[in-house]
């Protein structure tokens, strides 16, 4: 092997090894993106610095292509089954709920056989793209298993985030293949699964936000701003979640409950009813919750269980007597 021919494998192994698939070994070359919100725009510029072309995004929102095209270089338009052309795999990137509208548009398209088309929902199956499939194109699901505020958040946060794959023999290996380019980590869902597995991410992602807000109403309440309530809490978040990573949810758990201290929780649950109601339900449903982590972990014996459920109980059932 001469010395050009070595430089060139030595190339191809390096660019591999970052988790990008070049020349023979890649098939994906072209991109279109259907729907540019944050997600799509973001896919879209890391695909662009992988060493992907975005040829082509579409969106009905004038301002949001424009944005889009900032980041990706794709060629605007506003009708999906415009971006077909040049393109060697579709990303649909719309809500859920516009998927399968998608779909069947560009379906319609004898240009959609042998396209790879990909849609992002977490909660959705890959039915959502069986018109596609039907006209001859290779389907499947790609789902960062990451939170965005921004474009800028997402380009940030997708890199070295999970990604929830649904497909088949065909798509699975172009799947990987554009996740391992995002910088992220492929992992298998069926579609059965996918529900439950979306709902976890709700509880871990959105559902920790609404506590916090709850959080802060509670500071609040007593006095303190939301600024000096957030400065107080992060620390016990951030507290919380390494003694997860490092020893795991059920022997990271601390407090009242985990303690077996009934007098502490029938205090909360006295100042909750009466001077914020709207969320002593919360608190006892969260609370049932822990007392099950709390006998897991063994801290909890099953008289000082019962003690604690049964106020906790309490409460949910005056609130639906109500």
């Amino acid at each position: 092997m001469n010395l050009e021919a070595q430089e060139e494998q030595s190339r191809q192994l390096s660019w591999q090894g970052r988790g990008i698939i070049i020349m023979k070994k890649r098939h994906l070359n072209n991109f279109a993106i259907i729907g540019t919100g944050m997600v799509g725009t973001a896919i879209g510029f890391l695909l662009k610095k992988a060493g992907y072309e975005i040829v082509s995004i579409a969106d009905k929102s004038a301002a949001a292509l424009r944005k889009a095209n900032s980041y990706t270089g794709g060629k605007s338009y506003h009708k999906p089954q415009e971006v077909l052309l040049g393109a060697d795999c579709i990303l649909i990137t719309t809500p859920d709920d516009l998927i399968l509208s998608v779909c069947k548009d560009i379906a319609q398209s004898p240009l959609i056989k042998g396209k790879y088309i990909f849609h992002m929902s977490g909660a959705r199956g890959l039915d959502l793209l069986e018109p596609a499939k039907k006209a001859g194109a290779a389907v499947g699901s790609i789902h960062p298993l990451q939170s965005f505020s921004s474009i800028d958040n997402a380009i940030h946060n997708i890199p070295s985030s999970y990604f929830g794959i649904t497909a088949d023999t065909k798509t699975r290996k172009q799947a990987e293949a554009i996740v391992i380019a995002l910088g992220g980590k492929p992992m298998y869902i069926s579609a059965k699964q996918k529900p439950l597995y979306h709902a976890a991410a709700c509880v871990v992602s959105n559902y920790l936000v609404s506590l916090l807000n709850v959080v802060e109403s509670i500071y609040q309440y007593i006095g303190i701003n939301e600024k000096d309530a957030k400065k107080a809490y992060l620390p016990l978040i951030y507290g919380s979640l390494k003694n997860i990573e490092l020893s795991g949810s059920v022997a990271a758990l601390t407090g009242p409950i985990a303690r077996g201290d009934a007098g502490t929780i029938e205090k909360h649950v006295a100042a909750i009813n009466v001077n914020l109601p709207q969320y002593a339900s919360l608190y006892s449903s969260l609370g049932l919750v822990t007392v099950d982590l709390a006998r897991k972990k063994g801290t909890l014996n099953p008289r000082q269980a019962k003690q604690i459920s049964d106020i906790l109980k309490g409460v949910i059932n005056h609130e639906l007597t109500k």
